[in-house]
């Protein structure tokens, strides 16, 4: 029998999560703190009938405190046999924390970030990297075959929220070079549409630039990853690489810039405003 799933948090990405494990063929349900408009998911009342209707739990949520609340709540609930997979951006030691407590009671626990946005997660583009036992990952390795089309198991409990954290440093300081070359470029006399063509295929270009080049252009106004996003994501990296003691100055800058389009009032857009802005500022727009 197919494992039920609940999926807890359904924004754009929790909604993306749901819709395409109900299209593989899972029953889902879910729960939002909320109102929220999700035709495509069956909704729970509350928690505890969602956790008594699942045998996974699936969280995607904002941030650690809410992971933490939700968690404190499902504490609260029968959750003997059942398993706790987190695909949240939080701090590796948030799930890790409650681990001890989930095993009493009976549950499992995997953290399974996502790499991608709701796009990819409907396309099965994503990746997701899983830490936890491996009993619980193997439980919940057909699930996440499901969601994401690249999975990789990288440790226990928490290193899955560690391998997200070193990838998504790796993509904001991709980020913030193209802006210093793309400056570079137009400071220089460039023409930003041939500059931009070239920097997406040459030998410097990542998947991220390719995927983004509408967005980077101008040429499509979609958001997959807005930059307020993206700042609450930096201030959490800077915090758990500052912890650890490394020092991360391409991080620093990549947020110092998505402060700056954010005061500009752009925080909801793209990030690849970061890029657009430099040469609207520069009145460059053409």
């Amino acid at each position: 029998m197919a494992e039920r799933i609940g999926v807890i948090g359904l924004g754009r990405m929790g909604r993306a999560i749901a819709a395409t494990l109900a299209k593989a063929g899972f029953s889902v349900t879910g729960w939002n703190r909320s109102p929220v408009d999700a035709a495509e998911v069956i909704t729970a009342p509350d928690l505890a009938t969602l956790a008594a209707a699942s045998d996974i739990l699936i969280l995607s949520l904002f941030d650690d405190a809410a992971v933490g609340e939700v968690m404190e709540h499902l504490l609260g609930c029968d959750l003997s046999g059942k398993l706790v997979a987190d695909t949240s951006t939080v701090r590796p030691e948030t799930l890790r924390g409650f681990a001890t407590r989930l095993a009493t009671a009976g549950a499992g626990a995997v953290d399974a970030p996502i790499s991608g946005g709701p796009e990819m997660v409907t396309a099965r583009t994503a990746g997701m990297f899983l830490g936890g036992s491996e009993r619980d990952i193997a439980r919940f390795r057909g699930v996440a075959d499901a969601i994401a089309g690249a999975v990789r198991a990288v440790g226990p409990l928490g290193a899955g929220m560690a391998a997200k954290i070193a990838n998504n440093i790796l993509l904001a300081g991709s980020l913030q070079a193209l802006k210093e070359a793309v400056g570079t470029g137009l400071a220089a006399g460039l023409d930003r549409r041939p500059l931009m063509a070239f920097l997406s295929e040459g030998p410097a270009a990542n998947g991220f630039f390719r995927a983004r080049l509408p967005e980077l252009l101008g040429d499509s106004d979609r958001v997959g990853f807005s930059v307020a996003g993206a700042l609450k994501d930096a201030d959490l990296f800077l915090d758990v690489t500052g912890r650890l003691g490394v020092d991360t100055p391409a991080m620093a800058a990549a947020k110092a810039s998505f402060e700056t389009v954010a005061g500009k009032g752009l925080a909801g857009q793209d990030v690849a405003v970061v890029i657009r802005d430099i040469w609207q500022s520069a009145g460059r727009d053409g």
